[in-house]
């Protein structure tokens, strides 16, 4: 454990990460998140330049201050326009810029930009230093260890030895490989085999270099293990699927104080976000569609979403609705399970 500590404390701003996920992390989700841990560092849902350059720029990349550490996520392979977007987001106030090359979903395909950029490192290569050159936070990337019939052995080194060249400042790996045919987005979450080692070797190779791993992991105990090889962990549906995981990250990875004791004290804590959200238009179910996951496995917790499910998506719905529901689960259940 004090390896651990130790290991978290000369790279904090890296250890522990929720991953983006499309139509999952949006800004109700992230403040959620950020609840119920302090330290680990939030990403947005992936963004495309296009979107941002031409989209309505406030709905999309607005978040609340308190979300920060928070790193917005964008897809393309247009250097310039990459560049341009990644501007924007720091001037919104990102704390980090990520590109993403490691999407399979057939959108991202044809729009070439995602897991398929795996097969062109020079020109994600010329997207970081296009970005670089923009925006002074930091720019990093996410990818996976290769695609389709390619050696992840060479693919994942030539792919992070172009991009570090152009000034990349951390490696988030995704442990497998995405297969762009013959696999849905879906089945490359889980059909893949995982190669930790492989990401455990690349981090060997480039010491100097923050390398994060991600794909797979269930849980701190998880994580734990793994950052006695890398630098950072990212947990992605485990965090989103199982959110009262997250109530112990700052204990367990920081040492430092948990933000809240309960999940039931989590979600009374996203009350006044959820009054103001409300007053602004924002309808109920947008926020608590995040928090079906939050008392997984205890007493009371079918129940719980029972009760959102059927009256959290009228549109009268007010903060009342999760009142209700979370007093159907039992109070000696709420407490922050060991992770």
């Amino acid at each position: 454990m004090t390896d651990i500590l130790h290991k978290t404390k000369e790279n904090k701003e890296i250890a522990f990460s929720v991953a983006p996920m499309m139509d999952w992390t949006d800004r109700h989700c992230r403040m959620f998140h950020r609840l119920m841990t302090r330290r680990g560092r939030l990403y947005t849902e992936m963004l495309t330049t296009g979107a941002i350059l031409h989209g309505d720029r406030q709905r999309l990349l607005g978040f609340d201050r308190c979300e920060h550490p928070v790193a917005l996520q964008l897809g393309g392979s247009d250097p310039r326009d990459l560049a341009a977007a990644a501007k924007i987001g720091e001037d919104f106030g990102y704390d980090e810029i990520n590109l993403n090359v490691g999407c399979p979903s057939d959108r991202v395909k044809d729009g070439r930009f995602g897991a398929c950029l795996m097969a062109e490192p020079a020109l994600v290569a010329a997207c970081v230093a296009a970005m670089k050159k923009a925006v002074s936070v930091p720019v990093t990337v996410k990818c996976r260890i290769g695609i389709d019939d390619q050696d992840p052995e060479t693919a994942l080194d030539a792919l992070a030895n172009a991009v570090v060249a152009a000034g990349s400042d951390a490696l988030i790996v995704h442990a497998r490989k995405a297969w762009l045919n013959g696999l849905s987005p879906k089945e490359n979450r889980d059909i893949p085999p995982l190669d930790y080692d492989r990401v455990y070797r690349l981090k060997a190779s480039m010491p100097d270099v923050p390398v994060i791993i991600n794909g797979g992991i269930g849980g701190l105990a998880e994580a734990k293990a793994h950052l006695t090889h890398v630098d950072g962990v990212m947990l992605g549906r485990a965090a989103y699927q199982e959110p009262w995981r997250l109530l112990n990250v700052d204990s367990e990875l920081f040492g430092e104080a948990t933000p809240f004791a309960t999940m039931k004290d989590a979600l009374e804590a996203m009350m006044p976000y959820i009054e103001r959200e409300l007053g602004l238009g924002t309808r109920l179910h947008s926020i608590t569609r995040h928090f079906v996951g939050a008392f997984h496995g205890v007493p009371g917790a079918r129940a719980f979403r029972r009760h959102l499910a059927e009256h959290g998506v009228k549109a009268s719905a007010g903060p009342e609705v999760l009142r209700a529901a979370v007093a159907l689960v039992e109070d000696r259940a709420s407490v922050a399970v060991a992770a």
